[in-house]
């Protein structure tokens, strides 16, 4: 069965999580989590995300992110893929480190953002790793110490978690805390998996069951929320991709970008292949690289190929694109 791709809502939280291999250990001291705690904040900053809770366990962990502009995908595949290859190195194996891709779990923020951020940072003493909570503010690998004022992580978003607390930072921190004990005696989290939908219907088989009497239910497990937000963001889903295949209909391809980039550039097409640092040419091949991959979904292979240029430089001339962009009015470029 191919598995489901990705929903990508610009600004919408996700609760990510990933675990090693055959649930072996991935973070066997503190070295390694200091690697990939360093590689997810540095690239939390280039993507544009935030990160509103996290948690370092022994064979896994879990983020709770607010996505920016880009997929997960490109937050997280240079963090697992950095941190594979230097966990490698450092315990001189080699092989995969983790299990299968990461899961994203698109969250209903109204209902969920608060018992996310609280599931997510208890699970330590879940684990019983840490004996309680007056332990659990002093943890350096998990929220709650930074939210405290300890061990604070510098890409960590406190300041819009304690926002749902109190208005001074003092009367949060208290109300926060109050918050996490009263989630020591709540239910252990299974709920906040995904397809929270899906659970409330009596599971996978039960909707199939209903769709056959033609009763039509909408379930997603990418998704945790209720029927409105899931049919929302489907439809929001739905029209990126729909943009696309827009696009494609009426002619644009990687061609086509060149083209319409370099007459806006006044660039002629043969200096795009050169190792030239002239700004129009510079800001041409930004703009072809940013709008091939994130508006007409073009591989980063195929642009690389077009541009004589490598994959990992294409990902930095998509950055320098998205910047160019947000400065000066690309908007009508497919009118």
């Amino acid at each position: 069965m191919p598995r489901r791709g990705r929903l990508h809502i610009p600004g919408a939280c996700y609760h990510v999580i990933g675990r090693g291999l055959e649930r072996r250990y991935i973070f066997e001291d503190s070295e390694d989590k200091r690697d990939f705690l360093a590689r997810f904040g540095n690239n939390l900053s280039l993507t544009g995300s935030q990160c509103l809770a996290w948690a370092i366990m022994s064979n896994h962990y879990h983020l709770l992110v607010r996505a920016g502009a880009q997929p997960l995908a490109k937050l997280m595949a240079p963090v697992l893929g950095g941190f594979a290859g230097n966990y490698n190195r450092r315990h001189r194996r080699s092989g995969y480190v983790f299990q299968n891709r990461f899961t994203s779990i698109l969250c209903d923020e109204e209902n969920y953002l608060l018992e996310l951020v609280r599931y997510i940072h208890l699970n330590p003493m879940r684990a019983r790793l840490i004996d309680n909570l007056s332990e659990l503010c002093k943890y350096q690998w998990t929220g709650p110490a930074g939210i405290l004022g300890k061990h604070r992580q510098k890409w960590h978003s406190i300041e819009e978690v304690l926002a749902h607390f109190g208005k001074t930072w003092c009367s949060a921190r208290m109300s926060y805390i109050d918050f996490m004990k009263a989630g020591l005696t709540a239910t252990s989290g299974t709920g906040l998996s995904g397809g929270g939908l899906v659970r409330s219907y009596g599971g996978w088989e039960s909707i199939r069951r209903l769709r056959q009497e033609h009763i039509f239910c909408i379930g997603d497990e990418r998704i945790l929320g209720n029927s409105n937000f899931v049919e929302q963001v489907l439809q929001e889903d739905e029209l990126a991709v729909e943009s696309r295949s827009r696009l494609t209909l009426q002619g644009w391809d990687l061609d086509r970008l060149l083209a319409v980039v370099c007459e806006r550039c006044e660039v002629a097409q043969s200096e795009l292949r050169l190792r030239s640092r002239e700004n129009s040419a510079s800001r041409a091949k930004a703009m072809i690289c940013y709008l091939a991959k994130e508006k007409l979904g073009i591989r980063s292979k195929e642009v690389a190929q077009k541009l004589a240029i490598s994959r990992p430089a294409v990902s930095k001339w998509i950055a320098k694109g998205r910047k160019i962009g947000q400065e000066n009015d690309w908007v009508d470029i497919f009118d």
